[in-house]
C-alpha cells in the first residue's frame, strides 16, 4: 500500500496533509536511490547547464539529489512549513530555488525546463490541467520523469499488513484502502506506460521504465510513525488513526520481534515532450 492513487476529492488538501508533519515525513519517508538518478542523467541528459522544474517537493528529499547534479533547479511546493523545511534543507544549495504554491495556480513567468520532475507527487495533480501545463513548460525536446515508490512484499516473508488486518478492520471497518500489498515479481509486469496516474494522451513520448528494489526496516514504534506521514492515515480521525497506530506497533513488537520491513520498488518512469 502506498498513498492512495485515486485522488481526494480536495487535491489542495495536499498542503495541509503533508503540512501538519514535515519533519515526520522527512524522517520516515524512504529516499530515491543514486542509481535512479543516474539513469535519469542517463535518458534526458541532464548537465550542469540544464534546469529542472521540479512539482511537489515536500521537503526536499529529491531535490537534493537533484541539486547535487549541479544543475538549476525551481521546486514547487504547495505546503507552507513543508516548503520552508525544504528551504531549510537545500541551503547549501545555491542553484535551487523553492516557490510556495500548487502546480496548477504556479506563476512560471514565461520560464521553460529541459526536465520536469515529480518524486510521488504527480497523482495530487489534476490532469485535465496538468499534463498540458507540464508540456507547455518544457522545452521542446523536454523530458517529463515520474518518480515513485510502490510498496511490495515477497511472498514467504512476514508482512505488516498480514499480521494487523484485523486491526485495521477494527478500527476503521471497510476502509478500500486496506490490503495487502502486490508481490513484487507481479509490481515488475507493470512496464508501460504512467502507471496509476492518468494518460497524457499524445502530449508526451513513449515512457522508459526502470525499477529499483529497496526496502526500510522499523521497530514497532517507527513503522507507526512511518504510517502517520501517509495520506490514507493522516485523512483519518485522530481518535481513530492514534488508537489504531498505537496497536499496530504493538502488534509489530509482540508478532514480528519487534522488526518489521517496508519493501518497495522504487520506478522511474521517463517519456520525452512530443512537438
Amino acid at each position: 500500500m502506498t498513498d492512495d492513487p485515486k485522488r481526494p476529492p480536495n487535491r489542495h488538501d495536499l498542503g495541509r496533509v503533508f503540512n501538519e508533519v514535515p519533519e515526520l515525513y522527512d524522517r520516515v519517508r524512504p529516499g530515491y536511490p543514486g542509481e535512479l538518478f543516474a539513469d535519469l542523467v542517463g535518458v534526458t541528459g541532464l548537465d550542469e547547464g540544464s534546469s529542472v522544474l521540479e512539482v511537489g517537493c515536500g521537503t526536499g528529499q529529491a531535490t537534493r539529489s537533484l541539486a547535487a547534479l549541479g544543475c538549476s533547479v525551481t521546486a514547487v511546493e504547495p505546503g507552507a512549513d513543508m516548503a520552508a523545511l525544504a528551504r531549510q534543507r537545500l541551503a547549501s544549495f545555491r542553484n535551487v530555488d523553492v516557490e510556495r504554491s500548487t502546480f496548477e495556480e504556479w506563476d512560471d513567468r514565461g520560464r521553460r525546463f529541459d526536465v520536469l520532475v515529480a518524486a510521488s507527487s504527480w497523482h495530487w495533480v489534476d490532469p485535465s490541467t496538468g499534463w498540458q501545463r507540464a508540456h507547455d513548460v518544457l522545452s521542446p525536446g523536454g523530458w517529463m520523469a515520474l518518480l515513485g515508490h510502490v510498496v511490495v512484499r515477497r511472498s514467504g516473508e512476514p508482512e505488516v499488513y498480514a499480521e494487523t488486518a484485523d486491526l485495521h478492520e477494527r478500527f476503521c471497518p471497510g476502509n478500500p484502502g486496506w490490503g495487502h500489498p502486490p508481490l513484487e515479481d507481479e509490481v515488475r509486469t507493470t512496464n508501460e506506460g504512467w502507471g496509476l496516474v492518468d494518460d497524457p494522451g499524445g502530449l508526451f513520448g513513449p515512457t522508459i521504465v526502470r525499477w529499483y528494489p529497496t526496502v526500510q526496516w522499523f521497530n514497532g514504534d517507527g513503522f507507526a510513525d512511518h504510517l502517520r506521514s501517509l495520506s490514507l492515515y493522516r485523512r483519518l480521525d485522530r481518535d481513530v488513526r492514534e488508537p489504531l497506530l498505537d496497536a499496530i506497533a504493538e502488534r509489530i513488537r509482540t508478532r514480528m520481534g519487534d522488526q518489521a520491513p517496508r519493501r518497495y520498488l522504487s520506478v522511474l518512469r521517463v517519456g520525452q515532450r512530443a512537438k
